[in-house]
């Protein structure tokens, strides 16, 4: 299939060649055989009408002898390389350059006075030739009377030499424009046909699960940004590929822990190994295993929910304000086990957003959770908003842990937990950033994090203003 491309494109330009061959030769042909036509009947025209005028002087009161005329009319046929007759109007050949020593008395069979009127005509002029000629008249004339013709014949073989000689200078110079055009099937295959053949390649490796494959072609044209677009493609495709492969490893991982533990001390309160008077402390664990992984399996169906193309957002108008104000008090209970106080800073009393209610709660959740757990004892967690822009920038900031700076990039990663964080957060499945990041994204904002390692972590992210209505 590869070579059958290549292959149409030869031949497409073999059959334009061709044609292009044939339309020349037949176009251009009739078109020169009629310029030369018409340029000789011009020509002839202008000495025919000059002979006649001077013939005319022997009618016009002038006694010039006819014989005089002849060695003019011999030489006159000699150059044009053509027959001069001087006919009357019964059609008379009275001279004849063809014979220029003997007067020719010869009758002209049909001829017709009327026919001669005309500028030229092609033929055998009522069969006085074998060949055909080119004939040109024009009438003598003395005290208003035409006394006959003066007429001159040129021989067609003689403008079809004239007209072939044009015709092979343009096969030639076609012939050269042809050769020098393959220049056209070399940019072809070089520029064309082989990075077809390489994409194609490329895309089979692909097919095969070679996604590591990389795709050689470094030109600036489509092609070139096809290629780039294909390796891209590749990479991602194998980026997916290896998250795939970490996700179900992360996912094994957190599901096997709980189900370890409470498939353990079922079996132990079945087989006996923990008493009847200890069995409370240790279905209370079961309780909280159960519920971690109900958790895991809820932040997986909200995360894969936003992750797919045109995911549902209830958008309405609502004071971010107030939201941050219900969703600090729900970590009421949470705050006084650790002393930990908010610090709200708002630009203005109400602070109206466009946005999904809904989600932007779960946002701040995640971020005010993970603020407290990582906070130490008796210290407070600053929120603040501020429009800018046409933007309502919230901010949630702590003064815990930090983040170290290689994990800065990775905290969006699902699944993924830093070394230090590890300890405090023992419940946490690493999929409430992520949830952060794709609610955050379908509403086409953006959020930032800026954190030092031992001082303390700050999110910023961003809200659409109320429209203006």
């Amino acid at each position: 299939m590869k070579k059958t491309l290549h292959l149409k494109f030869v031949l497409a330009y073999l059959v334009f060649g061709l044609l292009a061959f044939l339309a020349v030769s037949t176009v251009s042909s009739r078109m020169t055989y009629r310029y030369l036509i018409r340029k000789e009947a011009d020509a002839l025209y202008t000495e025919v009408n000059t002979l006649a005028s001077q013939c005319s002087e022997r009618y016009s009161g002038k006694d010039i002898n006819m014989t005089m005329l002849r060695p003019q009319l011999n030489a006159m046929s000699s150059y044009l390389n053509a027959v001069i007759w001087i006919v009357d109007r019964q059609g008379t050949v009275t001279y004849d350059s063809s014979s220029p020593t003997e007067p020719s008395e010869r009758t002209i069979e049909g001829f017709d006075p009327v026919d001669s009127s005309k500028n030229y005509r092609i033929g055998t002029y009522y069969g006085s030739f074998s060949d055909s000629m080119l004939s040109v008249s024009a009438p003598i004339v003395g005290k208003f009377n035409t006394y006959g013709y003066v007429i001159i014949h040129m021989p067609q073989a003689y403008i079809l030499r004239s007209s072939n000689e044009i015709l092979n200078i343009v096969y030639i110079s076609f012939v050269i424009i042809f050769l020098l055009s393959l220049l056209i099937l070399w940019v072809f295959r070089f520029a064309v046909y082989k990075p077809i053949q390489k994409i194609t390649y490329a895309a089979n490796e692909y097919a095969t699960g070679n996604l590591k494959y990389n795709l050689d072609i470094r030109s600036k044209d489509e092609l070139g940004y096809l290629a780039a677009t294909l390796n891209y493609m590749s990479d991602e495709l194998n980026n997916i590929g290896e998250y795939q492969k970490k996700f179900i490893a992360n996912v094994s991982h957190d599901f096997r822990s709980p189900l370890t533990s409470i498939k353990g001390y079922i079996e132990a309160m079945l087989d006996g190994t923990i008493p009847p008077e200890m069995q409370e402390k240790y279905l209370n664990i079961v309780i909280n295993e159960t519920e971690r992984l109900n958790k895991l399996t809820q932040n997986m169906l909200s995360l894969n929910a936003l992750s797919s193309k045109g995911s549902y957002l209830d958008l309405v108008t609502f004071d971010i304000n107030r939201v941050i104000k219900n969703t600090c008090a729900t970590f009421e209970g949470t705050c006084q086990a650790k002393n930990i106080t908010f610090e709200l800073t708002f630009s203005s009393k109400t602070m109206m957003v466009y946005a999904d209610m809904g989600k932007i709660q779960q946002v701040l959740y995640n971020l005010i959770d993970n603020a407290i757990k990582f906070s130490h004892h008796d210290s407070s967690i600053w929120i603040e908003t501020y429009d800018k822009y046409e933007k309502v920038f919230v901010s949630v900031k702590d003064s815990g842990v930090g983040i170290p700076r290689d994990s800065l990039k990775k905290i969006w990663d699902r699944f993924y937990k830093t070394d230090s964080s590890r300890g405090k957060d023992k419940k946490g499945t690493g999929l409430g950033l992520s949830i952060t990041k794709e609610i955050i994204q379908a509403h086409n904002e953006n959020i930032d994090v800026i954190s030092t390692e031992g001082v303390g972590t700050e999110f910023i992210f961003t809200l659409p203003k109320k429209p203006n209505s």
